[in-house]
């Protein structure tokens, strides 16, 4: 066996459409097809692959990655950095931007609603 990549992510929430608008609006996945399981949820694209997926769950919000034991971050490259930055400053979105010379990259670090962190990494050349 080898491992290839990473096919997607599965996210609960409490909130599942505000989850939904943030990672259309700010990350330009589309919402898609998903299975009809007996439970509520989205599916989210970018291109072809459903990358992430949401469980709707009825119970307390999360409080974020940074106050409980559970996924510290997913990572997601991209290109188009300039265009990304601008649609986060436009939204009012915080965000931190962390260059890694050493593997060429700049990381915009980001965190949905429910508090899950996430970095999305760019080419630091383009």
């Amino acid at each position: 066996m080898q491992i290839d990549k990473l096919d997607h992510v599965n996210l609960r929430t409490t909130q599942l459409d505000t989850l939904v608008d943030w990672y259309t609006d700010v990350l330009g996945l589309r919402a898609g097809e998903r299975p009809d399981f007996p439970f509520p949820g989205a599916w989210l694209y970018a291109g072809d692959a459903a990358i992430v997926h949401l469980v709707a769950i009825d119970r307390d919000p999360a409080t974020g990655s940074e106050t409980e034991l559970k996924l510290e971050h997913f990572a997601l490259a991209a290109t188009g950095r300039a265009e990304f930055e601008a649609r986060l400053q436009d939204r009012g979105e915080q965000f931190r931007r962390v260059e890694i010379a050493s593997f060429g990259i700049i990381q915009i670090n980001v965190w949905d609603p429910d508090g899950n962190h996430l970095h999305i990494d760019f080419p630091a050349n383009e």
